[in-house]
């Protein structure tokens, strides 16, 4: 995500879709985020184009690989008890 707002947009990341301080880039790149993590979406041709709109190829596996990490991670970590570090906590919303 860009530098601007990071700590307001880090509040607002789980309501992306309804918070006016992601830039396009950082939605489709949220979206992708999604269809890849949620089991049953799809990543079709369509949304492909969108997100060649917005980041090259060598993103764009960039980008995959470091999602698949994020869930490699959430699969891999509970079962092995191992818990989070407190580098990244995400503030909850009032």
């Amino acid at each position: 995500m860009e530098d601007e707002g990071g700590a307001e947009k880090l509040g607002e990341v789980l309501a992306w879709r309804d918070s006016k301080l992601f830039s396009p880039m950082e939605r489709v790149a949220l979206e992708y985020a999604e269809r890849i993590t949620t089991t049953g979406q799809k990543v079709d041709e369509a949304f492909f184009a969108e997100l060649r709109m917005h980041f090259t190829e060598p993103q764009i596996v960039e980008l995959t690989a470091a999602i698949a990490m994020e869930n490699f991670r959430s699969k891999f970590n509970p079962p092995l008890g191992i818990e989070a570090q407190g580098f990244c906590m995400v503030p909850t919303k009032r």
